[in-house]
């Protein structure tokens, strides 16, 4: 039973790590998000814990984890990352296995191999962030909630309580996944005890997680930079909730649970448990961002884990029906979507496939640092670029900082009031500047003050767009020489501005 399990989970799991660890550097570069969990995971717990109380919150247990892979394994872009490919490489195979248990063997693998090419899976599964080890915990619950409801037994449904428990903590989105569950229980119409310890164990975990959900809510702003809803992501879920369901029509989606005899109702089925995984997250966080705007895809990433469970039956269905050349249907399938989704892939693995690259904009103030004294960043959150590379800023004092983001239990740190920002630009004699490319914004008056200041008082002497961030210097009175005129921005530079 445990080979046919490895047989039937391995290549997934296999094919996962490969597209995992295949470029995982992204050409030496990291993002905003990967900058915040890089300069948390260097605090100690305590101050991580300060922290949370007052910054992402919903993000704590995941940092916590990733200290203590910084201090086993030591910081690099691999020890950042290495984490969620593990997690996606484990998502794979137990989507694999649950496939099995729900359908069969065929089915389970495909499922797991139409995972791991999904391009969502493959982005997430090369970040320093928690979706990907959300995604895993999330299949883990389901594969305990289906065993539980098949053979119940207290071990199994405390399993898929802290399952269910861990994925709250690491982002309690993934409650979505509970409800989801929910409507699968309402399918299956399960006898009274199995339905007392569902809600027992569904209970438990969501009363174990309320602090963390209750605590987000007035951390609430962090998310005020998600857009309205757009028609093309009202599409998108609109079409990959039809594919599923369509899906569901198939024979083998809607047999009893691997037609096996311990399955208890011929009501567990793949289709009640995969339709509801893949519809209920993405259909409910659309629903609530009419209200509230909350829609990424990574939010909800676990949704694809519903998705690619009834393409695994799709593929199933039509190997069955190919017959002798069934063993190389996978193989060619996986191939054939591989090489479709290359150009996607490619661009996933380079630097220009995020938003910025924290690493990049600190060489470039590297470059310019012995000529000036000073540095301000607009907004404060780009201060994750000296959070984040501290040697390229060496000898350049923070302007604007009051407090450290350490001591102050913030991301960002807290900054000085504006006229004394004000009187710290004018004792110094040339200013980096780290800000976004494209038009100056300003969203405080502590930003406003310093762009008022440098327009009156400074000459820009050289601007460098980098990857989706821009570096400045400024001089009182003229430019050195060395400063030059602003330099000209290149094709990739462009693009980053306009990005």
């Amino acid at each position: 039973m445990r080979h046919g399990r490895i047989s039937i989970c391995a290549g997934p799991a296999v094919l996962a790590l490969a597209l995992g660890l295949w470029g995982i550097t992204r050409e030496h570069s990291m993002w905003r998000d990967e900058a915040a969990t890089w300069q948390a995971a260097h605090r100690s717990l305590a101050e991580i814990a300060h922290m949370v109380g007052q910054v992402d919150v919903v993000h704590g247990l995941y940092y916590a984890v990733m200290h203590g892979v910084f201090a086993l394994f030591g910081d690099s872009l691999i020890t950042l990352r290495l984490p969620s490919v593990l997690a996606a490489a484990t998502a794979c195979g137990l989507t694999a296995l649950l496939g099995a248990r729900l359908a069969t063997a065929v089915a389970g693998t495909a499922a797991g191999l139409a995972l791991a090419v999904v391009p969502a899976v493959q982005e997430h599964a090369q970040e320093g962030r928690s979706y990907a080890l959300v995604l895993a915990f999330v299949v883990l619950a389901t594969w305990l909630l289906v065993a539980a409801l098949e053979r119940p037994d207290g071990r199994r449904w405390a399993g898929y309580a802290a399952a269910t428990l861990v994925a709250a903590w690491l982002n309690w989105f993934s409650l979505f996944a509970l409800v989801a569950h929910g409507v699968t229980m309402v399918c299956v119409r399960p006898d009274r005890t199995r339905l007392v310890r569902w809600v027992l164990a569904a209970s438990a975990a969501v009363a174990a997680a309320l602090p963390v959900i209750l605590t987000s809510r007035a951390q609430s702003s962090q998310v005020s930079w998600i857009k309205p809803l757009g028609w093309s992501t009202v599409l998108g879920v609109l079409i990959t909730v039809a594919i599923a369901a369509l899906c569901t029509r198939l024979p083998q989606a809607r047999g009893v649970a691997g037609t096996r005899e311990e399955a208890p109702y011929a009501r567990l089925n793949l289709a009640v448990v995969a339709l509801p995984l893949c519809a209920v997250p993405q259909v409910g966080l659309a629903l609530i961002s009419v209200v509230k705007p909350l829609f990424v895809t990574r939010y909800v990433l676990f949704a694809y884990v519903g998705l690619a469970l009834l393409i695994g039956v799709l593929l199933a269905t039509i190997a069955a029906r190919v017959g002798p050349g069934a063993r190389v249907l996978l193989p060619v399938a996986v191939t054939l979507a591989l090489l479709a989704l290359l150009p996607i892939e490619l661009r996933l693995r380079t630097e220009e496939s995020r938003i910025d690259d924290v690493l990049s904009a600190a060489a470039t103030v590297g470059q310019v640092r012995d000529t000036a004294d000073g540095v301000l960043y607009i907004p404060a959150a780009r201060r994750d670029t000296a959070l984040v590379s501290p040697r390229e800023f060496a000898g350049l004092r923070d302007l604007a900082l009051a407090q450290g983001p350490v001591a102050s239990g913030t991301l960002k740190g807290i900054e000085a009031e504006p006229r004394d920002i004000e009187r710290a630009m004018l004792g110094a004699r040339r200013i980096v500047l780290v800000t976004d490319p494209g038009p100056e914004r300003a969203d405080t008056v502590r930003d406003l003050t310093k762009q008022r200041v440098l327009k009156e008082r400074f000459v820009r002497c050289s601007t460098s767009v980098v990857r989706g961030r821009q570096v400045s210097l400024y001089a009182r009175g003229k430019c050195h020489p060395a400063g030059g005129q602003d330099a000209p921005r290149t094709g990739s530079a462009r693009r980053a501005a306009q990005g």
